[in-house]
């Protein structure tokens, strides 16, 4: 056997692991490298429980899939790097009724199904009447965008790789979004669904504009810019070349057409250089094989490239989303990089989704996470909710200035019909269409999704544990949102690391909606500055101890948790989280999570250490805490929260409303930016080798006078 252990955070991770119970069928069989040669074959073999073979596959990457459903039984499989001793070890699995069935589309199926006509990416022309009627509230938005991009005009071309005084990185492709992948796809758009000519002339002619630009400059994906702007234009370009088709002369659809092509071929080669399919775990390149595929289905038989180029692109799509994908996300349909960044990056890749089970008839949302989404935001992505744990822009909203359209417009579309869970159903009409819509347009007007007889993912439940993604909630009575109390807690096999936080353990607490005890801490003016990167990217800034002043890195994935257990019982809900991986200073670290009823909170921390350790309790909110006689409180929006902490050590308490570092701290003037104000709760304890610590959290709604 050779160690199946990653060396990277980047890495896949090893399934299905020893006894496990595959969630889909025909199951993914995922190994980590085993050699060095990145050109490694390997041999997959699966045995059935009386020991003969039922499948065996030889390929070059690190995962396969077969081609057809296993029956449902016990199974072992194996992988050898072919020409060597190396061998995965054999594991066993179990193939259940439960298992969801997914026959992946094949590149043969796809080709024979792209029509001949355009448009054909987004939607056909015989799906556009239905789209216009039974979308009434969208078109009403589109038309205000299509005004406002109008009123926007044509953008400046980007100066910020020759020019000290040009807008910045940053604020450049903020802007920038706004005219692709809001104004220019709004009115492609707009020509597209309701014949509105001026709006598809003025697509185009903003379109032919950025094209203007070199590919290969400032607007790279692939450059030492900064890709943002450059996945904008991979991201939009294609739809808006399919959408906009019939109004180019045949020169201007040739050189569109190359433009769509060279930001495909730049997604390609950022794929191949970080290894995707062994290395999925960069944030931004998980949308490239989308992109990829979304350019092959708009080119072919253009006359652009070779039949063998767009076919190599779709096929390497075809695999990622019939395999490893997605990395951040699994079964259980949560998401490792929190709720507000997987309201995203659920979405980048719905229109290639869209186009596959048109031509195909098979969906890709049919497999489990897709179907389970909903279920994880309805925990974690709650409207209702004040702010969204965990992970980088916790704090932003759909409206939000800093990022306006990130936190999606409506998380719940598509995902809501998936899981036929009534909550989901009406937050998705709930949120409807957006006075504008910011960032995400691509999505809203594709065809309904077909979806199987027969399936429903799981109603939620008010104590429920995300294993994949490392997340446990627990409520009070989700059914009641207004007097719910709420507790949420992350646990992950993701480490810290992108846009994850060194805070395995830590935990936000809300009623009815309002945050009273949260995380601390903002990007400013954008990731990576010095706020994020030396407060907002440490463990004190998060609901989780430092020990001796020392807490989890930001720069070790081998700093991990795991969820025990958690349950519910009549008026009891209690989580058990496992942290010592995240503190190797430790021997032990359990904390429990146990709610009593829709009042009251106990969070026990049970530590011990070979010598004697200091430990620092940080705790953080959003309103100016208060020292009174039955112990500390905050009130915030009519709820009145008070804490005691109860510990066998000594300790001292202290009270901060400072960051270590501030907000805006080496940023200039002109870029300063405001949020609201965090407050800051220390309990530090003398040393001990043994460490038991009761946070008692009580909670109550109080009158106007805080009474």
């Amino acid at each position: 056997m050779v160690s199946q252990e990653r060396v990277n955070g980047k890495q896949v991770f090893p399934v299905p692991g020893n006894g496990a119970c595959v969630p889909e069928n025909p199951p993914v069989f995922v190994w980590l490298p085993m050699t060095k040669d990145a050109e490694q074959v390997y041999e997959c073999v699966v045995w059935d429980k009386q020991g003969n073979v039922v499948w065996r596959n030889t390929v070059s990457e690190h995962f396969c899939v077969p081609d057809e459903p296993l029956p449902v039984g016990t199974y072992e499989w194996d992988v050898q790097a072919i020409g060597t001793e190396f061998r995965r070890g054999k594991q066993s699995f179990q193939v259940t009724e439960k298992a969801i069935v997914f026959i992946r589309p094949t590149l043969e199926e796809v080709l024979s199904g792209i029509p001949k006509r355009h448009p054909r990416h987004l939607f056909s022309k015989q799906e556009i009447q239905d789209i216009v009627e039974k979308k009434k509230p969208e078109i009403d938005t589109l038309k205000r965008n299509i005004a406002q991009a109008y009123k926007d005009g044509l953008p400046m071309r980007p100066m910020y790789h020759v020019n000290e005084s040009a807008i910045p990185y940053r604020e450049y492709f903020g802007r920038f979004r706004d005219f692709c992948d809001r104004n220019l796809v709004a009115c492609a758009l707009g020509y597209a669904l309701l014949d509105d000519e001026e709006a598809g002339k003025f697509a185009k002619k903003l379109f032919l504009h950025i094209c203007d630009w070199n590919p290969a400059g400032p607007c790279s994906l692939a450059g030492p810019w900064g890709d943002e702007v450059g996945l904008s234009c991979a991201r939009c370009f294609p739809a808006v070349f399919d959408l906009l088709y019939p109004l180019f002369t045949e020169k201007e659809r040739r050189y569109a057409g190359e433009t769509v092509a060279q930001y495909a071929f730049q997604c390609e080669q950022k794929m191949s250089r970080i290894h995707f399919t062994s290395n999925p775990g960069d944030s931004h390149a998980g949308r490239l094989p989308a992109y990829l595929g979304e350019a092959a289905l708009v080119l072919w038989g253009e006359g652009i490239l070779p039949e063998k180029i767009l076919t190599s692109w779709l096929k390497k799509a075809l695999h990622i989303y019939g395999g490893i994908f997605p990395h951040y996300g699994g079964a259980d349909g949560s998401w490792a990089e929190g709720p507000f960044y997987s309201t995203s990056y659920t979405k980048w890749y719905l229109p290639f989704f869209s186009a596959i089970a048109r031509y195909t008839g098979k969906n890709f949302l049919q497999r489990p996470f897709y179907r389970n989404y909903a279920r994880f935001l309805l925990h974690f992505g709650l409207p209702d909710h004040e702010i969204h744990p965990f992970g980088d822009g916790y704090w932003c909203t759909p409206d939000s200035k800093e990022w306006p359209g990130f936190y999606a417009q409506n998380p719940f579309r598509t995902y809501a019909d998936l899981s036929a869970i009534p909550k989901a159903k009406e937050f998705e009409t709930t949120l409807g269409a957006p006075e504008l819509f910011s960032l995400h347009l691509l999505d809203v007007f594709l065809p309904k999704q077909h979806i199987p007889d027969g399936y429903q993912a799981a109603d939620i439940k008010d104590a429920e544990a995300f294993h994949d993604g490392g997340f446990v909630s627990l409520h009070s009575d989700h059914c009641t949102p207004e007097s719910d109390l709420h507790v949420v807690a992350r646990a992950s096999k993701f480490g810290p690391g992108s846009h994850r936080q060194p805070d395995n353990g830590s935990f936000a607490v809300f009623y009815g909606g309002t945050a009273l005890i949260t995380p601390s801490g903002y990007f400013g003016r954008a990731y990576g500055s010095k706020h994020h990167r030396q407060w907002f990217n440490t463990t004190k800034a998060h609901n989780v101890i430092l020990v001796d002043g020392v807490g989890q890195s930001w720069e070790d994935f081998r700093h991990i948790a795991g969820i025990l257990s958690c349950e519910m019982s009549g008026e009891k809900r209690k989580a058990v989280l496992a942290l010592q991986p995240s503190y190797p200073m430790v021997e032990s670290y359990f904390r429990t999570f146990e709610m009593i009823g829709r009042k009251q909170i106990i969070i026990e921390d049970v530590i011990s250490a070979k010598e004697p350790v200091s430990i620092t309790y940080p705790l953080h909110m959003m309103s100016k805490p208060k020292v009174e006689p039955e112990g500390i409180t905050e009130y915030r929006n009519g709820i009145k929260m008070t804490i005691r902490m109860e510990m066998e050590a000594e300790y001292e308490v202290a009270f901060s409303d400072k960051y270590d570092v501030d907000l805006n701290e080496g940023e200039p003037q002109e870029y300063h930016v405001e949020q609201p104000s965090q407050y800051h709760i220390y309990w530090q304890t003398e040393k001990k080798k043994e460490h038991r610590m009761k946070l008692v959290i009580e909670v109550g709604e109080v009158d106007e006078n805080n009474t």
